[in-house]
C-alpha cells in the first residue's frame, strides 16, 4: 500500500506527543489437527503446533517496530476454542492443556495467549462443561491464559443455562486467585455475538471459519483521537465527527501497513485490522476523556451515550474508508480499570454500572473490566451477564462482561492490578434479587431481527 509522507509525518507526531501505539499483533493458530484422545499426546502435539508457527513472531515484530517506529505494544496468540480440540480427549478437567498453552507463550515470548474458550450459545456438549468446570484452576495456574465463554448470539438466543453456571464460575475463578485480588477474573470474558477475528484479549480466539495461521492486528489510538477534538475550534457534534473519521482513517491505515509487513516476512495469511480506542491508564490516554472534550463536564452525566454513539460510529466509518479489512470488535472500549477518565467518574459518583450498561448497547464491547464487591452473589452476577447478552442478541451486536468480585473488598475500595489492566474501583451492585429469574435456566429465544434469511 502507498503511504504519503505527510502521513508518515503525522504519524511521527502521534507517537511522540498522543500515546498511538499498535496496541497488539495477534497470531491466530488453528489446533483442530492437534486432536488426540490420550491427553499426553494433545499437550504436545498442541505446544509443538504453537512454538513451530509463533518461534518467529515477537523478533518479526520487533523487526517491523523498529521499520516503521511505530510502537506495538503487545504480541500475543489466540487458539482454536480448546473445547472443540480437547473433546475426543479421555481426561477429567483441561487444566494441564491450560499450563501447555501459558508454557508455550512463555517460551515464545508472547504477553497473552487466547482460545481457553468454549461456544456454548445454543447448548453444552460434555466438552464444552469440562473447559467450563476447568476455568478457576486454570487461570489460576497461569500467567498468560485467557479465557472465554459465547453464551449468546441473535440467531440462537441466550442460553440461561450457561449464564447461570458462569456466575459461580466467576465467583469461583475470583477465589482461586484472591491472592491477588481476583485477577483471573481479568482474563475471562463472557460474550454474547463473539467475534472469530479478534485480536483483543482477554476473549481472542481463532475460529473455526479462519486459516490454519493468520495475523491480525489490533490499534488504538484515543489519545489521538482526543488531541483531534480538543484542537478544533468550537465545532458542532458534525464537526467532530468529521474529524475523528478523518483520524481513524489515519490509523487505520498505518495499523494494516504494519499487519502486512509482519505476515509477509512470516509468511502468514493478512487476516484483519481491529480499530479499537483501547484506553491505557495513561493520563491522556483515555475514551473518557474524548467524550468529555465534546462537551460533557465528566463521563457517566446525561449525554455520555449519545457521545459514545457518536464517537464509535465515526471511528467505524473512519476505519472502513481506510480498509477493506477492517474486523475484530473495532470501535471504542470501556474498561474502567484501563481508562484513567472512567475511574475519576466512578470515584466522583457520576458513572455507575447502570449507566455503564446504558452505554453498552453503543460501544464496541460491553462491561468491561469493572470491580464489583466480594460477596456478590453467583445469582447477581448471572443477571449482569444476562443483561448485557441482551443488549448484545437484540441489537446484533458483540457485548460482553468481564467482572471482578474482588475478594474481601466492598464499595470504596479499589482493586490494583497493575500495567494495562490497572486500577479498578468496587462499584456498587443492586441490593434486589435476582436468584428466582436465574434458577428457571432454559433459554431466551432468539429475537425477530434473527429472521433474515
Amino acid at each position: 500500500m502507498l503511504i504519503h509522507p505527510e502521513e508518515i509525518l503525522e504519524t511521527i507526531h502521534m507517537i511522540k506527543a498522543e500515546n498511538f501505539d499498535i496496541r497488539t499483533v495477534t497470531m491466530g493458530i488453528n489446533l483442530r489437527d492437534c486432536c488426540h484422545s490420550d491427553i499426553d499426546v494433545l499437550n504436545e502435539n498442541i505446544y509443538n503446533k504453537i512454538t513451530g508457527y509463533a518461534k518467529e513472531l515477537v523478533r518479526t515484530t520487533e523487526e517491523v517496530q523498529n521499520l516503521y517506529g511505530i510502537p506495538i505494544t503487545n504480541k500475543r496468540i489466540a487458539v482454536t476454542p480448546i473445547a472443540i480440540v480437547a473433546e475426543s480427549c479421555d481426561t477429567e478437567d483441561y487444566v494441564s492443556i491450560a499450563k501447555t498453552l501459558d508454557r508455550a507463550a512463555d517460551d515464545v515470548g508472547i504477553d497473552f495467549i487466547g482460545g481457553f474458550s468454549a461456544l456454548v450459545h445454543k447448548g453444552m456438549t460434555p466438552g464444552y462443561l469440562k473447559l467450563i468446570n476447568s476455568i478457576p484452576q486454570a487461570l489460576a495456574n497461569t500467567k498468560k491464559v485467557c479465557s472465554s465463554v459465547n453464551v449468546a448470539t441473535t440467531k440462537a438466543g441466550i442460553n440461561m443455562d450457561a449464564v447461570a453456571m458462569m456466575g459461580h464460575i466467576v465467583k469461583k475463578t475470583a477465589e482461586a486467585t484472591k491472592d491477588a485480588d481476583g485477577i483471573g477474573c481479568a482474563k475471562l470474558v463472557i460474550f454474547a455475538n463473539a467475534p472469530e477475528d479478534n485480536p483483543f484479549m482477554a476473549g481472542a480466539f481463532h475460529g473455526i471459519g479462519e486459516p490454519d495461521c493468520v495475523i491480525n492486528v489490533g490499534v488504538s489510538g484515543p489519545g489521538v483521537v482526543n488531541s483531534t477534538v480538543r484542537e478544533l475550534k468550537d465545532p458542532d457534534l458534525g464537526e467532530i465527527s468529521e474529524a475523528i473519521k478523518k483520524t481513524a482513517f489515519k490509523i487505520t491505515r498505518m495499523g494494516e501497513m504494519v499487519g502486512r509487513e509482519v505476515s509477509r516476512r512470516l509468511n502468514v495469511d493478512f487476516g484483519v485490522l481491529d480499530l479499537s480506542l483501547a484506553p491505557t491508564p495513561e493520563i491522556g490516554d483515555s475514551v473518557a476523556a474524548i467524550l468529555e472534550a465534546m462537551g460533557l463536564e465528566t463521563c457517566g452525566t446525561h449525554g455520555t451515550t449519545a457521545a459514545l454513539a457518536l464517537l464509535n460510529d465515526a471511528v467505524k466509518k473512519g476505519g472502513s474508508m481506510a480498509s477493506s479489512y477492517v474486523g475484530g470488535l473495532s470501535g471504542a472500549f470501556i474498561p474502567v480499570s484501563e481508562d484513567a477518565g472512567m475511574i475519576r467518574a466512578v470515584e466522583l459518583g457520576a458513572l455507575s454500572l447502570e449507566k455503564l450498561e446504558a452505554m453498552t448497547s453503543v460501544c464496541s464491547v460491553g462491561l468491561d473490566m469493572i470491580a464489583i464487591p466480594g460477596d456478590t452473589s453467583a445469582a447477581t452476577i448471572s443477571a449482569i451477564i444476562a443483561d448485557e447478552m441482551a443488549i448484545g442478541m437484540i441489537n446484533k451486536k458483540t457485548t460482553a462482561v468481564r467482572l471482578i468480585p474482588a475478594p474481601g473488598k466492598k464499595v470504596g475500595d479499589s482493586v490494583e492490578f497493575g500495567g494495562l489492566l490497572g486500577r479498578a474501583p468496587v462499584m456498587k451492585v443492586s441490593e434486589f434479587s435476582s436468584e428466582e429469574f436465574i434458577a428457571r435456566g432454559g433459554r431466551i429465544p432468539a429475537p425477530i431481527q434473527a429472521l433474515t434469511n
